[in-house]
């Protein structure tokens, strides 16, 4: 799998050299199930039409650009994570788009000349609720007239788990919540966090999200083994404590399986 990182300054560069190709459209945090039903689906059209599948994401998150900061997005994967899951699904090429204030003010008729068909996709898969151009005006609904007719399009359904849409923001409520047993139904599995551990404390790395503060089990693991154990997270939402001895030292990922809530102790009078 090839990545590229699209910018203002470089596009006419990859413009010349793209390919005809299949492309998903989305942010894709987390690579959710439903994020998931938008890559399988494109990859079923690029192998009906024998071109190579593409992936577009966008970072930094759209809501951070255009709120100017205001809205503080938690990550729940950084983009290395996201870009070795992608290639294992069968994607060829991973598009991350800068998205600034230059590329958030395009018209949606424009990101479609300049992003899809400049790029050489011929048909494009989204979820139903996709939108580009300035203010979100284009949809999927539009994306074909958007493209001039070139792009054909098709529109990936709503994904629910018991009525909910499965989304990176129900995930990332639930993670802050502690609710890390109910993960694996939304994303195919724990939550994972990868971090340092020095021998005194844990260096989480960029781009991930910790579970509210509370003690939880988990799994410990690296290239040594795995221990299972207790971490708290700490009242200050960043600061984690484990309740044994840590075997090894360096990098290791911490598996969210569930957390300890304390029994109430009854008061009798």
């Amino acid at each position: 799998m090839e990545t590229i990182r699209l910018n203002r300054s470089n596009l006419a560069e990859w413009q010349k050299k793209a390919r005809p190709n299949v492309m998903a459209l989305g942010c894709f945090d987390g690579l959710h199930h439903g994020h998931c039903a938008v890559i399988n689906t494109a990859f079923q059209k690029a192998n009906e039409k024998q071109v190579p599948l593409a992936v577009m994401s966008f970072f930094p998150h759209p809501k951070t650009v255009i709120t100017n900061g205001k809205i503080h997005v938690h990550y729940l994967m950084p983009l290395a994570e996201k870009e070795a899951k992608l290639r294992k699904m069968g994607v060829d090429t991973f598009y991350i788009v800068e998205f600034d204030k230059g590329f958030a003010g395009l018209a949606p008729e424009q990101f479609a000349a300049q992003y899809l068909n400049g790029l050489g996709v011929v048909h494009a898969v989204a979820g139903f609720d996709f939108s580009y151009g300035a203010r979100g005006a284009g949809n999927m609904d539009r994306l074909k007239s958007d493209s001039g007719g070139r792009i054909d399009v098709t529109k990936v359904a709503k994904v629910e788990l018991r009525g909910e849409k499965i989304s990176s923001s129900c995930i990332r409520e639930r993670l802050l919540n502690g609710k890390v047993a109910e993960l694996p139904d939304l994303l195919g599995q724990f939550y994972e966090t990868q971090c340092e551990w020095n021998g005194e404390k844990f260096i989480l790395y960029p781009y991930y999200t910790l579970p509210g503060p509370g003690r939880y089990q988990v799994s410990l693991n690296n290239l040594s083994g795995s221990v299972q154990t207790e971490v708290t997270v700490m009242n200050d939402g960043t600061t984690l404590k484990c309740t044994d001895e840590i075997p090894f030292i360096g990098k290791l990922s911490i598996v969210w399986k569930k957390q300890i809530v304390e029994a109430r102790k009854l008061r009798i009078s």
